[in-house]
């Protein structure tokens, strides 16, 4: 009579599904797994809400659009907010509080909370109306730095990054930069 061999085999394919698993589960055991709707970019979120996170990324798009950018550019320059807020209600209810009133003149002007305008303009309108208050101050001083400090964001808008420790950019084209030119 055989013998059947039933213990589990190590193969690339069951320990790619049981390290997929176990991300899942510990995704899920140290918050929430933030996705977007519409595929693009994932995130997780300990402290802030996941709406709350869905709208910082379409509010960091529409601060400074670039249609070279993917939204995941814009999702990582808001992913660490969820960090900073565990550590500081102050900011935390700021954020908080800022997509609420966001939201609530949405819901007044367009009947949709802001990630839902469908217009970018609409949006763009919206923000407009709140720039004076701490909250807009904040997230869009903080996503100069965090949405063009990622060096895939550099290579998309044709930036080389420095050029100080190779003699300065007069000697590397300094005036290379197509777009510029079209502008």
């Amino acid at each position: 009579m055989r013998t059947i061999d039933k213990r589990l085999k190590v193969t690339r394919r069951n320990f790619l599904k049981s390290g997929a698993a176990a991300a899942g589960v510990t995704a899920l055991a140290t918050g929430t797994v933030v996705i977007d709707p519409n595929g693009a970019w994932a995130m997780s979120a300990k402290t802030l809400k996941p709406d709350t996170m869905v709208t910082l990324v379409r509010m960091a798009r529409d601060l400074y659009p670039h249609d070279r950018l993917g939204d995941i550019h814009y999702a990582r320059a808001i992913e660490p907010y969820d960090a900073k807020a565990g550590a500081d209600e102050t900011l935390k209810r700021l954020i908080e509080e800022g997509i609420s009133g966001l939201n609530q003149a949405a819901q007044a002007k367009h009947a949709s909370p802001y990630a839902a305008v469908a217009e970018e303009g609409d949006r763009v309108a919206l923000l407009k109306s709140m720039e004076a208050t701490p909250f807009f101050q904040k997230i869009r001083g903080d996503m100069v730095v965090a949405v063009y400090n990622q060096p895939e964001v550099w290579t998309k808008l044709g930036y080389e990054g420095s050029s100080a420790e190779h003699g300065g950019y007069i000697h590397r084209g300094f005036d290379d930069i197509d777009w510029l030119k079209d502008a």
